[in-house]
């Protein structure tokens, strides 16, 4: 819906058609998690909107200090669409951050870095445009528990499709015994796919909120789903994700379910990637298409793919935030770590399609999981690959082999680059391997991402026991 208002007229004439009550602001942190304040409609004047919103900056995570708390909302009125899960008609608009001290867009908003991305590639003369089509997992379990004290921790989840259930006596229903089992959900029909309902009520929703979808499906693991829809710029790559995640969790509420986008929240079973298809365009032409290349790929194409392999420790930080992300990152289970390309080979970090013509050769990086930023994770990919245009850089490659089936030892015979094996590793190549963000992302905003991942995330894990340490230390 939000295409069809382009300008703050259309926008209040959008909001008496549908009778809307309520003006919700949704701003996204640099965690990628979304946020929002509702404005009554009556409040909401396009002097207000011209203007911006304000609101405290210094209650949002890594955000400001409390004695320079006030920041500006710009609303994006183009993105207007209506919540399809509230009670009284509401208005959704995206929203950039305005720094009031600085006077200039916020340089920690990931929406603003984003949009500065793209001016970035557009100063160079190299591209005027960026197409992004990620592909979020995701599963969608019947429970989940946890527990972390300083003397206890744990977690339990369940889903009707757990193998783990082909014993479970239930007290309201008989045990089908239709379940996928570990890695065995990609296709089935129903009823070994007890989804099938639920995703076409995803997919209809997401239509509803402006989203092209394609189609939908199981997807390997127990429980896991993945709903495709078409790709846009790397703004609105990025705002599609956003409602996706939103719908997605939204409806599996509403339907008395739990959705995670959680990378690996099964231990022996796939996880949850989004896999990110990426090209560059200048005057409506393909920069990365030249036929009779090796996949038609062009050397921009190639460069590009260069640019992202040299950084990719560093690019993961954002990629792969979250120590979770490289329980993912593991041979066996999809989830390509090796840095090469290859063409239809989804053990290469970066495959390149099938049957793509001069409107659709892309490339797709396969290692980015759902639990980044996705303003920060498509950024962070372009400006590493603008700078592997600019210096030429060639990636290891093409491998057209099952890169699964080699050994360290024989990828580090091929010189084959890896991806980081932990998220204190991605963070400390990032300290060391910044330049090639600058232009975009300013150190300031560097040295506070850094600092939060470590303190929120890395050190929290590694001062931790776990389980699986009792199980292996206890009697030691």
């Amino acid at each position: 819906m939000g295409k069809f208002v382009n300008s703050i007229d259309e926008f209040f004439t959008f909001c008496e058609e549908n009778d809307v009550q309520f003006v919700d602001l949704r701003f996204t942190d640099i965690k990628g998690t979304w946020h929002h304040v509702s404005y009554r409609k009556s409040a909401v004047t396009r002097e207000i909107l011209e203007n911006g919103f304000p609101f405290d900056g210094s209650s949002i995570d890594a955000w400001q200090p409390i004695n320079r708390s006030d920041m500006i909302l710009k609303a994006d009125v183009p993105t207007a669409f209506l919540d399809p899960f509230t009670a009284d008609p509401t208005v959704i608009l995206f929203c950039d951050v305005y720094d009031i001290y600085k006077e200039r867009m916020y340089e920690r908003c990931p929406r603003s870095i984003a949009k500065a991305t793209l001016k970035h590639a557009e100063s160079l003369g190299i591209a005027d445009a960026a197409y992004f089509g990620p592909e979020n997992e995701f599963f969608v379990f019947d429970n989940i528990q946890f527990v972390d004290n300083p003397n206890e921790a744990g977690y339990k989840i369940d889903t009707e499709e757990g193998e783990w259930n082909s014993n479970t006596s239930y007290s309201d229903m008989y045990n089908s015994g239709h379940r996928p089992g570990n890695k065995g959900g990609y296709f089935p029909v129903a009823p070994t796919d007890s989804m099938v309902d639920l995703r076409a009520e995803m997919m209809m929703v997401l239509e509803q909120v402006g989203l092209e979808v394609i189609l939908g499906h199981h997807e390997v693991a127990q429980g896991q789903g993945e709903i495709g829809i078409v790709f846009s710029d790397i703004i609105g790559a990025a705002d599609n994700v956003q409602k996706l995640k939103y719908v997605v969790k939204m409806v599996a509420h509403l339907n008395g379910k739990t959705a995670t986008f959680m990378p690996k929240p099964i231990f022996g079973d796939n996880g949850n990637g989004m896999h990110v298809h990426q090209s560059l365009w200048k005057d409506g032409k393909n920069l990365f298409y030249e036929k009779g290349n090796y996949a038609n790929l062009s050397e921009m194409a190639l460069n590009y793919i260069g640019g992202v392999f040299k950084h990719a420790r560093a690019i993961a930080a954002f990629t792969n935030p979250t120590t979770n992300s490289y329980k993912r990152l593991i041979p066996g289970f999809e989830a390509p770590s090796i840095l090469t390309y290859s063409m239809q080979n989804r053990s290469a970090s970066c495959r390149i399609p099938y049957g793509s013509g001069e409107k659709s050769t892309r490339v797709e990086m396969r290692f980015p999981d759902s639990t980044a930023c996705p303003y920060l994770a498509f950024a962070a990919l372009m400006m590493a690959g603008l700078d592997g245009i600019k210096n030429k850089d060639i990636p290891i490659g093409p491998m057209d082999e099952d890169l699964f089936e080699l050994t360290l030892d024989e990828i580090r015979e091929k010189g084959i680059p890896q991806m980081p094996h932990t998220l204190r590793g991605s963070l400390e190549s990032l300290i060391r391997d910044n330049d090639f963000l600058k232009p975009v992302f300013t150190p300031e905003f560097i040295n506070a991402y850094k600092d939060y991942r470590f303190k929120r995330d890395v050190w929290p894990d590694e001062g931790r026991p776990t389980a699986y340490e009792f199980k292996t230390t206890y009697q030691c």
